[in-house]
């Protein structure tokens, strides 16, 4: 799927729930004078499910942010399956949850200092991301509709970031200083991945690899 092109509309029936194996995606809210707000973002790994009704509709728009490939989920017919799913729905509330926090009560600083750590703890789930460091197709632009913030904002706030030490940005990857996990505003770091310990403890999150030759 290329990037920019909406793969579900708000208000339009659903085909059933797909699973993003590739690429970035984003719930949408557009306004009248054309402004946008990103409600959260779908990485590889993440499940994108319907509302439990007779016949769902959407509940945002959806477009893909980078060029993206996503294939439809399988069914949970097994109890690992219905854990994975059990888990990923508690992880997309635990994510709302956050951005609900950070857009009310954090500075522009603290907001992309938390978003940034919430997308690599994320992206380390899925096993895209390294021990310091993802790749990051999002410009500016993109991370101000998520986050509230104008473009112009977003760019003197990642250059403080980048003077604080906190933070590298090159070449579509960041790659984030121990100091930037030790500075986190959230109170809530770790709570995703306590979600998705091991099954044998609590249900683990839909894996890319696992449901991509599930639904093979």
């Amino acid at each position: 799927m290329p990037t920019a092109r909406d793969l579900i509309v708000e208000g339009q029936r659903t085909a059933g729930p797909l699973l993003v194996l590739e690429g970035w995606l984003g719930r949408t809210r557009l306004f009248r004078d054309g402004r946008r707000q990103i409600l959260s973002f779908l990485v590889p790994g993440d499940v994108i499910t319907e509302t439990a009704c007779a016949h769902p509709v959407a509940l945002s728009t959806i477009t893909a942010l980078s060029d993206a490939r996503l294939c439809p989920a399988p069914p949970p017919n097994s109890p690992g399956l219905e854990q994975a799913y059990a888990a990923s729905a508690a992880l997309t509330e635990c994510y709302l949850f956050r951005q609900i926090a950070r857009l009310g009560r954090m500075s522009a600083y603290e907001r992309i200092l938390d978003w940034l750590n919430e997308m690599h703890e994320r992206l380390a789930l899925a096993g895209v991301a390294g021990p310091d460091s993802f790749v990051m197709p999002l410009t500016q632009e993109i991370l101000g509709d998520a986050l509230g913030l104008t473009s112009v904002h977003v760019n003197r706030t990642l250059q403080a970031m980048r003077r604080d030490g906190i933070l590298e940005w090159r070449g579509g990857v960041v790659r984030m200083v121990q100091a930037a996990r030790a500075s986190d505003p959230s109170a809530t770091r770790g709570t995703a991945a306590r979600i998705a310990e091991p099954a044998a403890q609590r249900a683990r999150p839909p894996h890319r690899a696992s449901l991509e030759n599930s639904a093979a």
